[in-house]
C-alpha cells in the first residue's frame, strides 16, 4: 500500500513539474519582439534632373546617422520620431568629377550644409512628413511609404526652392552649362529632386 502511495505521489510531482516547464516555454515563446531602425540596412537614393527634356541624374548618399533609434512593436512606430543626419561628403553618383562639382558648386554654396538633418513623422499607415534642414532652413517635406513587415520604402518629391537653393542651382548650372544642354541648346537644372529610401528594420 505504501508503495502504491509513493508511486502516486511521484506521478503527481512529475505531472506538475512537466506542466510548469511547458508553461515556462509557452511564456518565452510568446514574448514580443521589437523593431528598430539601423543605418547599415538603409539606402538613400535621389534623382535630380537636367535639360529641358528633364533627363534624370541618379545618385545616393552612402552614409546615414540615426541619432535616436528605439525599439517599437511595429515598423511605423520604430520610424516615427527618428532623428537623422546625412553627411554631404557621402554623396555618390558613380562619377567622381560630378561628385566633386555637386559638393563644391551646389552644396558648397549653401549655408551650414555639411549635414542634411531631419526628423521623421509617420502620420498614418501610408503618409507622413520629414522636418528637413538644409541650407540653414527647416521645412516640412511630405512623404509616402509602403510597409511590408521589416521592409519600409519611402518616397518624396523635393522642391529645392522651398530651401532657398536657387543660388546653388544657378551655381551648378553655370559650371555644368554644356553638360546640362539638351537638343534645343538650352541649359537647365531643375529644382525638383525625387527621394527614394529603403530601410530593412532589425527585428529581435
Amino acid at each position: 500500500m505504501k508503495k502504491l502511495q509513493l508511486i502516486a505521489i511521484l506521478l503527481v510531482l512529475t505531472i506538475v513539474s512537466t506542466s510548469c516547464k511547458s508553461e515556462s516555454k509557452k511564456i518565452d515563446s510568446t514574448k514580443e519582439k521589437s523593431y528598430i531602425v539601423e543605418a547599415k540596412t538603409t539606402s538613400i537614393n535621389w534623382t535630380a534632373y537636367k535639360t529641358t527634356s528633364k533627363t534624370p541624374v541618379k545618385g545616393q548618399f552612402t552614409k546615414l546617422n540615426v541619432l535616436n533609434a528605439k525599439k517599437a512593436n511595429n515598423s511605423i512606430d520604430a520610424l516615427n520620431g527618428i532623428k537623422f543626419s546625412i553627411p554631404v561628403s557621402s554623396l555618390f553618383t558613380k562619377d567622381s568629377i560630378r561628385d566633386g562639382k555637386l559638393k563644391k558648386f551646389f552644396f558648397g554654396v549653401m549655408d551650414n550644409t555639411e549635414l542634411l538633418s531631419g526628423t521623421i513623422h509617420m502620420n498614418n499607415e501610408t503618409s507622413g512628413t520629414v522636418d528637413l534642414t538644409m541650407n540653414g532652413i527647416s521645412q516640412v517635406l511630405p512623404i509616402t511609404y509602403v510597409v511590408s513587415d521589416q521592409m519600409v520604402t519611402i518616397e518624396a518629391l523635393m522642391d529645392l526652392d522651398n530651401w532657398k537653393a536657387q543660388p546653388a542651382i544657378e551655381s551648378l548650372n553655370k559650371v555644368c552649362e554644356d553638360l546640362h544642354k539638351g537638343d534645343d541648346g538650352i541649359s537647365k537644372t531643375w529644382s525638383e529632386v525625387k527621394i527614394d529610401i529603403a530601410t530593412y528594420l532589425k527585428y529581435e
